[in-house]
């Protein structure tokens, strides 16, 4: 994790330690099971190609988010107010100040993206603007800041790749009925090639749903913290997630579908409700937020 001002979590810590090693295990598995039932020079390429895309995810994760949100980067002159207020909160947290970018939409959301601090950028759409304080979105660019300044933005974009391989070969398996992957070819009268692709893809496919599910629900609440702790108003954040949280629900079926994509990484989910979903439910988000409003009120607490 960085050095920075925010309040460190070594739970976040922890868990994305945790995350890395067993989707690497689990990535390692499925390319030894590809090496050993399509043959090695498949499955070795295959494995390469998918350590390929892993490394162009990580090092263009900061323009692929830009793209799915449809967002730019704004300069000073364009964005003075909104550049201003991440110029004081990272003087605030001691870390570099990420580039700042804007998403011309009505869905109000933000997120933040880029493989390193210094490869940052920290962005809100045009409909968080409109809708939230100046406290509110100060509380809103502390939570994204810190996700930047706890690099859980690349852990999420590296272990996903993981998800997006078995995805690849999970579809692939899937036309080795008609003849992909050696059809239905079987060694030792055991099950068709296609078959055993598809089983252990579909297996890493669910491992990699289920982690990166977790760990970005405990990575929300740990930039919640965080982002309340710097500014110290945990109640300016709480109420910046309920109207976001109901500007979302309010935008059109077409603004949504049109930011779907980069869901996952905004302050706010855009979709998928219940088990599947990458955020934590907003009831606990605003009770943490709720906990650390009493804390701070406290005689001698700051």
């Amino acid at each position: 994790m960085a050095r920075t001002r925010f309040v460190g979590d070594a739970g976040l810590t922890a868990r994305m330690t945790l995350v890395m090693f067993l989707l690497g295990a689990a990535f390692v598995a499925l390319v030894v099971v590809l090496i050993a039932v399509i043959g090695g020079t498949i499955g070795t390429l295959i494995g390469l190609g998918a350590i390929g895309y892993a490394v162009y995810q990580w090092a263009n994760s900061d323009k692929i988010a830009m793209r799915a949100m449809r967002a730019r980067e704004v300069t000073p002159q364009e964005a003075p107010e909104l550049h201003g207020m991440i110029d004081r909160l990272c003087a605030l947290a001691d870390m570099p100040k990420p580039r700042v970018g804007v998403a011309d939409t009505s869905v109000p959301n933000a997120f933040a993206t880029g493989r390193s601090p210094d490869r940052a950028v920290v962005c809100v759409t045009t409909g968080i603007l409109g809708i939230l304080t100046a406290e509110e979105l100060e509380g809103v660019l502390a939570h994204e800041l810190s996700h930047v300044a706890h690099r859980d933005v690349l852990v999420m974009t590296v272990a996903s790749s993981a998800g997006i391989a078995a995805g690849t070969l999970t579809q692939g398996a899937q036309y080795g009925g008609l003849g992909f992957f050696g059809g239905n070819r079987r060694g030792n009268n055991g099950p068709p090639v296609w078959l055993i692709v598809l089983l252990v893809s579909l297996i890493t496919y669910a491992v990699s749903f289920v982690l990166l599910r977790l760990l970005s629900r405990y990575r929300e609440l740990s930039a919640d913290r965080a982002g309340a702790y710097l500014t110290l108003k945990p109640g300016a954040l709480a109420s910046a997630l309920q109207k976001i949280a109901g500007g979302v629900q309010a935008s059109p079926q077409r603004d949504l579908r049109a930011v779907s994509a980069g869901s996952a990484l905004c302050i706010s989910p855009i979709n998928l409700k219940g088990l599947a979903s990458t955020h934590p439910p907003l009831e606990k988000r605003v009770e943490q937020l709720a906990r650390i409003q009493a804390e701070l009120d406290r005689p001698g607490a700051v």
